[in-house]
């Protein structure tokens, strides 16, 4: 009686790590938003017609300083305090620090570096701009010759809560996300209020420091020297992201509102700051330069 013989069972195959995100996606979203800015402005500083719209909905914005009276005056005055001369270096150098410190802290210290990298380039490409940039002057445009464009407060803001979405663990990004939309879209909002600058120049800012980000993420090392562990989408984290980016409009709407355009305005920059976001954090999800332990022989 022949008995059968079983095949000893083979040993199960190691799983392959993990990819990080093709670099294609972060790439496209690059071009994308520093696209969406090129067009915002063509569209709102080199046409008369948009240079009227800027300032149709943001009079205070063509006399430069002068404050909307608005609900949001005074609270746009406190954040405006910590953004003026010197305060603005001691602010930024604060900032900055927590953000090479949350990557070094969580063992992540090349992911500081690269989130000081996207915040610093944010804030001085934002800032380097509007000595670029040239604001035609449309005789009867009823708009001012002088640039603002773009805002290098927003842009630094953004592109300090970029920078930190890259240093921090990937299971930390999305309730990060949330608290740190609400603060890019209060300093716009001040920004604004305060007649600092027009709404163009917020939302190109915004879309610059996602283009910044979205560059980085795909120069970022692959997963050879990296771990990644995405931790899933938190979706309460996720779902906070918008009514926190429009906080400036529920505040301004349930006190004494303003102009009429402003609650308009604040609601396209909330919107914007949201999408922008959510896109970047959801770019992000496969990133991580924590290094990896080596593997057993």
């Amino acid at each position: 009686m022949t008995g059968t013989t079983l095949a000893p069972e083979s040993p199960p195959r190691p799983q392959p790590p993990r990819q990080a995100p093709a670099r294609r996606a972060p790439l496209v979203a690059a071009l994308g938003f520093a696209a969406a800015a090129a067009v915002v402005c063509a569209v709102f500083v080199w046409t008369r017609g948009g240079q009227a719209l800027d300032s149709a909905l943001l009079p205070a914005a063509e006399h430069r300083g002068y404050a909307l009276r608005t609900s949001l005056s005074r609270p746009a005055a406190v954040v405006l305090e910590l953004l003026r001369d010197k305060a603005t270096l001691v602010t930024l150098a604060s900032l900055f620090a927590v953000v090479l410190m949350a990557g070094v802290v969580t063992g992540r210290a090349a992911a500081g570096v690269a989130g000081l990298l996207v915040a610093g380039c944010s804030a001085v490409l934002t800032s380097g701009l509007k000595e670029v940039v040239l604001r035609p002057d449309f005789d009867g445009a009823g708009s001012t010759s002088h640039n603002s464009f773009p805002s290098g407060h927003t842009g630094a803001a953004a592109g300090l809560l970029f920078g930190l979405l890259i240093a921090v663990p990937p299971r930390a990004r999305w309730w990060i996300a949330a608290p740190g939309a609400a603060g890019v879209s209060v300093v716009a909002a001040a920004t604004m209020a305060a007649g600092w600058h027009r709404l163009s120049d917020v939302l190109a800012a915004v879309l610059l420091a996602c283009a910044l980000c979205c560059v980085a993420v795909a120069l970022l090392p692959g997963t050879g020297r990296s771990h990644v562990d995405t931790g899933g989408m938190p979706w309460p984290g996720a779902g906070l992201v918008p009514p926190l980016a429009l906080l400036p409009v529920f505040y301004s709407a349930t006190t004494t509102p303003g102009p009429p355009p402003l609650l308009a305005v604040l609601t396209v920059t909330g919107v914007v700051v949201a999408g922008s976001v959510l896109a970047v954090t959801a770019l992000l999800r496969g990133v991580d330069l924590r290094r990896s332990a080596p593997l057993a022989a």
